[in-house]
This record gives C-alpha cells, sequence and structure tokens, in this order.
C-alpha cells in the first residue's frame, strides 16, 4: 500500500500556517486527534523538527500505519488508541504537558473508505461494518436489522439530512422481513429501487443514508460535541486548534463550540466588561475557510471541506 497515492492530507499548507506559530518552539507539542494514516502529523514533524507528537486514533489499523509511516521520528511521537473525546486522558497519560496545538480532521478517514471491506463505500459490495473502531460496538448491519422503523427514520433525517427517510425507512423494514441485509451492495440495490427517478439524477441514493448509519454507529456528533469542549480546555495561552469538518452537522456544532469561547459573557449593559468576562479565545478563520478550486481538483476529497480555527488567548478566571 503506498501511502501517498490513496491518502492526500486536506488544506495541508493552511493548517501548517494556522498552527504553525504554536510549533515553532522547544516545548512544542501537536495532538492530532484524528491522525488517520498520519499524512498531517508526517508533514508537521518534518516542518517543525522541534515538535513532539500525541496522535489519537480509535482505528488499530490506522495506528498501525500511521506508527509505522512516523517511526523515522523516533521518539517525538506518542500514539494512543483513543476516541478523540479522550483527548484530555491521553494527553495526560503520555505526560509532556499541555499540548501547543490541536488538530481534528474529521469525518471517515481515507482508509476506511479505499479499504473495501470495512462497509463504509457505497460504490463497493462489503459486510455492512462501518465501525471504525472494528474491536468495538455494533455494526451498521445490526443497526439495519434491528432498529425500528421510527428509529430508521429519525437518524436518516438527523444524520443524513435525508428527505426521503421515511420512504427509506420502510423499505429497509420490508426487505429485511424477507432476508437479513448484511452487506452494502443489497442496502444500496434497496435505496435505489426506493427512489423516484427523478430523485436519482440529483445524486446517489444512498449516499446520506450511508453518512447517517455511518454517524450512529460510531456516534460521531455525541463524541465530537464533548472532544472540541474538552480540546479548548487543556489548550493554554497561546495555543491554537484547528478543526477540519466535512458535513454541515459537525460544522455547525464546532462553530457553536467556537462562538460560545469567543464571545464576551458580560451582561448587557455592563458599562465595562470585567476580565473575567473578556474572550478566552480568538477566532483566526473568518467563517469556515473552504479549499481552493486548485486544491478540489487536485484532491477530490477536499471539495466538502470546511475549516474552522482558535488561538487561546486568556486563562479561565
Amino acid at each position: 500500500m503506498n501511502l501517498r497515492d490513496i491518502h492526500t492530507p486536506v488544506l495541508l499548507e493552511r493548517c501548517i500556517e494556522l498552527l504553525g506559530p504554536a510549533l515553532a518552539t522547544d516545548d512544542a507539542l501537536l495532538v492530532d486527534a484524528t491522525l488517520g494514516m498520519g499524512g498531517h502529523a508526517e508533514a508537521f514533524l518534518d516542518r517543525f523538527p522541534r515538535a513532539r507528537l500525541i496522535g489519537l486514533d480509535r482505528d488499530r489499523d490506522a495506528l498501525r500505519i500511521a506508527g509505522e509511516r512516523l517511526s523515522r521520528f523516533g521518539d517525538r511521537v506518542h500514539l494512543v488508541h483513543t476516541v478523540y473525546d479522550g483527548i484530555a486522558d491521553a494527553v495526560a497519560s503520555v505526560g509532556l504537558g499541555a499540548p501547543t496545538a490541536i488538530l481534528f480532521d474529521l469525518g471517515v478517514s481515507s482508509l476506511q473508505l479505499d479499504v473495501a471491506d470495512r462497509g463504509f463505500a457505497y460504490s463497493r459490495d462489503a459486510p455492512l461494518d462501518m465501525r471504525m473502531d472494528q474491536s468495538a460496538g455494533i455494526t451498521a448491519a445490526e443497526v439495519v436489522a434491528t432498529y425500528g422503523e421510527g428509529d430508521l427514520r429519525r437518524i436518516f433525517e438527523r444524520y443524513g439530512e435525508e428527505k426521503l427517510a421515511g420512504r427509506y425507512a420502510r423499505a429497509i423494514i420490508a426487505a429485511r422481513n424477507e432476508q437479513p441485509i448484511e452487506r452494502s451492495g443489497r442496502l444500496v440495490d434497496i435505496l435505489v429501487a426506493a427512489t423516484p427517478h427523478a430523485v436519482q439524477r440529483a445524486g446517489h441514493p444512498a449516499k446520506r443514508v450511508f453518512q447517517a448509519l455511518r454517524i450512529e454507529v460510531n456516534r460521531e456528533l455525541a463524541v465530537l460535541e464533548h472532544a472540541i469542549p474538552a480540546a479548548l480546555e487543556i489548550l493554554p495561552v497561546d495555543g491554537r486548534i484547528v478543526v477540519l469538518s466535512y458535513q454541515s452537522l459537525e460544522d455547525r456544532l464546532v462553530k457553536r463550540e467556537f462562538a460560545a469561547v469567543s464571545a464576551s459573557t458580560a451582561p448587557r449593559g455592563l458599562p465595562v466588561e470585567l476580565p473575567e468576562h473578556a474572550p478566552r479565545f480568538r477566532l483566526l478563520s473568518k467563517g469556515a475557510e473552504l479549499a481552493t478550486e486548485e486544491e478540489r481538483a487536485v484532491n477530490p476529497r477536499a471539495t466538502p471541506v470546511r475549516l474552522r480555527a482558535a488561538v487561546r488567548i486568556r486563562e479561565d478566571a
């Protein structure tokens, strides 16, 4: 497997530009909370020779591959098997102090998409697994087999923003009553058959349903809702954070958390803002930044990305 052929880090130069000021010192410590196959991490370690890395991932295959890729950096690299809402405990367990920079590259990784038997891609027939950590949790096949019509509709609406959620939920219930749905190919066939031809021309019928199942299986939004505040909490003054999101549900959550810590908490009408009410963070990005047309052409997986960044400017009161 040639890692550089299947994994081009998204918005790499912009991430380096934003996090770089926090990585140029002797005590520089980067936490890559979603290590994947280590593409971003490798570039940072090359670019900032004094920086150390704590890499987190729930996917043991990704950790193994990243470990091999980053082995040339020796004891500058520390890898931890954990879900990224465990960032504070993971950092404490390594014992290198507070991170000066944190990177989240959310969503499904290149490894998970490109290895067919993981079941993430609707374009390939595979067992319906979709677990980022294959050692724990329920599979997508179990969700499809056991959830009632109302629950299926709920996750398709909430996590996939799917307008045909009810239709798809009914089709899945009817199909599984005839035969278990254990492979992605059969689920795709069921969804395509349940989709009006006019709607099929607007995009693949399985795209949003597969996204919803993946988010449900891996509790992605619930994890993210805890992970972002935890990451912000452990950053020291001048510490920086960059988050790359790939769908609107993730980006809205990140936007909300960043807005909360970058706003004054002073009551309305207070003539002078007291120090304890001052914002703790300053936003480094104006809204959500997108990939350039050039990057999207070279790396199609950058097309949906939304980047947000912030720097800590004061300690808690």
